[in-house]
């Protein structure tokens, strides 16, 4: 007996106090109507409606049920609209990671629109390689990552593919900083400097590939994790990288000059479980993405409440305190 259908005909009986008009509010013939109120009666071992006047009334038994009814069904209400939020990936948490080197304000970025989309999705965000987030996401611990393709892994869904030209980062000071482009073959002799293989393996592979065909290997490959180190060695000289423009933006002593031709494209997208994939995980992929594919997300003020947000807490650089005495806390 599908219980919440006949009470929801029972209410409807019961505010009009006449089969005829409520038959036409449910927009039902009023025959099936009454067998269902007959059914509820039956189920629930008493009479809901006294009959025999001209007139309907509810028994004392129909006036306990029709409040009882009401919050039953207010509840049905809110427990469909509660499962259909978390459908379309708007509630519970969603675990994603993103590459270690990914600009603070791609992260405030893409931290508002998805705060914008989905306020009451709770975003657990971690902070992984290529490599780290493949395993989690295949060990079910994580929901949705940030890849720096190529990517050799079945049982995964990719969201679009945002290409960032990468190109030379370089001392200001050296001679080949003064080019407007950087031939790879320009750079025979010096080492370079990247990720450690086990943090993306497609992407070195495909790095060290490209560079070779076109005339710059390399007598060393040194390896970085984080950039404050990368940026180390290639001011100590003798060494370069390849990375995007964004990279070379957070020390003004390093030069980023674009590779001629660009042979070298860094794509990254979002992957996810085929199976058993959290609905949230196709709009971070499609929000990542238009994040990515900006030249340089907006610095400015977020737009979101910080209380709307969907992490916990998020320190500002630069805001402007009035009661400080230099109206500036840097953090």
């Amino acid at each position: 007996m599908d219980l919440l259908r006949h009470l929801g005909h029972f209410v409807v009986v019961a505010r009009e106090l006449h089969f005829g008009r409520a038959a036409e509010v449910l927009g039902m013939a009023q025959p099936p109507l009454s067998q269902s109120i007959q059914r509820l009666e039956r189920e629930l071992g008493a009479v809901l409606f006294d009959r025999s006047q001209r007139q309907v009334r509810l028994t004392t038994a129909g006036q306990l049920l029709l409040g009882e009814a009401d919050e039953l069904l207010a509840g049905e209400r809110r427990l469909r609209n509660l499962i259909d939020q978390v459908r379309r990936g708007e509630l519970g948490v969603l675990r994603a990671g993103v590459p270690p080197e990914t600009p603070a304000v791609t992260l405030r970025a893409l931290l508002d629109a998805l705060a914008a989309r989905a306020p009451g999705l709770d975003v657990d965000l971690h902070e992984l390689t290529t490599a780290e987030q493949l395993r989690m996401l295949t060990e079910g611990q994580l929901d949705v990552g940030l890849l720096h393709q190529p990517v050799d892994r079945s049982g995964l869904r990719f969201g679009p593919a945002v290409a960032v030209p990468v190109g030379v980062l370089l001392p200001r000071a050296a001679p080949l900083a003064r080019a407007r482009h950087v031939e790879l073959a320009d750079l025979a002799g010096l080492d370079l400097i990247t990720a450690p293989p086990a943090t993306a393996p497609g992407w070195h592979d495909h790095l060290l590939a490209v560079c070779r065909e076109h005339g710059f290997a390399p007598p060393r490959v040194r390896h970085a994790r984080n950039p404050e180190f990368l940026f180390g060695l290639v001011l100590a000289g003798g060494a370069v990288a390849v990375e995007p423009e964004a990279t070379a933006r957070r020390e003004p002593r390093i030069a980023w000059r674009p590779i001629a031709g660009t042979p070298l494209v860094r794509r990254t997208s979002a992957a996810w479980p085929s199976r058993a994939a959290h609905p949230a995980a196709p709009m971070f992929g499609q929000l990542a993405a238009e994040v990515l594919g900006r030249d340089e997300p907006p610095p400015g003020p977020a737009t979101i409440a910080p209380a709307a947000r969907p992490w916990p807490v998020l320190f500002e650089a630069g805001e402007v305190v009035p009661d400080h005495p230099s109206g500036v806390v840097q953090s």
